[in-house]
């Protein structure tokens, strides 16, 4: 019985694989994936692989172009992962190994999160089957390059990279489905109810990452005898219009705390809004979409006050009484809802839920741990500005070590 299930499962592999573009590894490899070894989590090879990609793409002048490669090189470099292996591997006398094969599903509308899928795969020792973003960013690309580059020096590796695309299919998705150990659907609540129509089998597990928001929460005091403003700014900026505010890591709301809101937020946005004219690619449907937002948020609720802008790069909607229902009207290439409060504790009413994701601050971060001690359901990460798009191992309230590996209990 068991032999006829795995003989139906390969030969429903084999029917859709035409349909399949390979960018990493080939349908015929693929074969034999469910024979490849699983390793020990950041094992020498994976480590030493991943540095030779980080290399390259520090070195590539067109690289340097995309901060947000820059961050992923900078995150698999060598000492980077010899840290994140200090801190994750313990010395106990249990084993730990790969839970097999990875199925990822990337979102559509983030360039990089599938490179840091795969090596939250790879460095936990698994095989992994990678489903790219049908959208061609460039940065894909050079990504793509510069492992293709490495694994020629590691190729004990490429049984462990496939890197596909195809349209939506769900027999392609059965398929895949049907051999991984581990399935992670990065991309909203619509991708994860399609995908969760293909089975598993009874021992995989699923990880997703459905629809988030995030909170951006500024001390206008701090602000206010801030030297440099100018690198929150900067900070701001990759955090919000880098992604088009796309990201679930992407604040959709400001909140101000401190005596001088008024003149840190008249600072504040006049500095962006010179930034954002400088440097962002604007595109007129963008506009028309936020104004819309805009305009059903005001039709639903009369406690809004929406700022004239100055042109179409910059929305604010100055919020008087928050609601919960704010949250199905957040937008993205630069709509910012916000509001002013005496007491963090009063934020409260958008923070639990368990979609609200991430609190990036500037200012005291112990000013934020009252509000964390008064929600129940949402926020999973406390990061300063700036910094709320760093992937780290711990996302989205999973300890992806854990997730992605299996633990032997060895008795002493």
């Amino acid at each position: 019985m068991i032999h006829m299930q795995q003989c139906s499962i390969e030969n429903q592999l084999n029917r859709c694989m035409d349909a399949v573009t390979f960018l990493i590894g080939d349908k015929h490899a693929l074969k034999h994936i469910k024979q490849v070894q699983v390793l020990p989590p950041f094992s020498d090879v994976v480590i030493d692989c991943l540095n030779t990609v980080s290399s390259l793409l520090v070195r590539d002048s067109e690289a340097k172009m995309y901060s947000d490669i820059i961050s992923f090189a900078f995150w698999i470099r060598k000492a980077s992962l010899l840290k994140m292996r200090e801190r994750f591997c313990d010395a106990s006398t249990n084993i730990k190994k790969g839970r097999g094969i990875v199925f990822h599903i990337a979102p559509s509308n983030v360039p990089v999160n599938y490179a840091y899928s795969l090596c939250a795969g790879l460095l936990t020792g698994n095989s992994n089957i990678v489903k790219l973003p049908s959208k061609n960013f460039r940065q894909v690309e050079i990504i793509n390059h510069a492992i293709e580059c490495a694994i020629y020096s590691y190729l004990v590796l490429q049984s462990y990279i496939f890197r596909v695309r195809y349209d939506r299919n769900k027999e392609i998705n059965d398929s895949f489905s049907a051999i991984a150990n581990v399935r992670m659907v990065w991309g909203g609540d619509e991708t994860i109810g399609q995908l969760r129509k293909s089975g598993l089998q009874p021992r995989a597990k699923e990880i997703t990452f459905a629809d988030r928001y995030s909170i951006a929460v500024i001390d206008s005091d701090v602000y206010m005898s801030e030297g440099n403003k100018d690198a929150l700014i900067k900070g701001f900026y990759d955090d919000t219009y880098l992604m088009d505010q796309n990201a679930c890591t992407s604040p959709h709301f400001v909140v101000w705390m401190g005596e001088q809101s008024k003149e840190a937020k008249t600072d504040f946005w006049g500095r962006l809004h010179e930034l954002v004219s400088q440097k962002y690619e604007y595109q007129d449907v963008m506009g028309v979409n936020k104004l819309t937002k805009v305009y059903l948020a005001a039709a639903a609720n009369t406690d809004l006050q929406f700022e004239q802008p100055e042109d179409n790069l910059l929305y604010r909607v100055e919020i008087r009484k928050l609601s919960k229902d704010l949250i199905a009207y957040r937008g993205n290439a630069g709509l910012f809802y916000e509001y002013t409060c005496s007491d963090i504790k009063e934020i409260a009413v958008l923070c639990d839920d368990e979609r609200c994701q991430t609190i990036g601050y500037y200012g005291k971060r112990e000013c934020i741990m009252p509000l964390l001690t008064v929600v129940n359901r949402g926020i999973d990460r406390v990061v300063p500005i700036g910094h709320t798009m760093d992937f780290d191992m711990l996302w989205d309230g999973y300890n992806l070590y854990e997730e992605l590996t299996r633990t032997i209990v060895v008795g002493v």
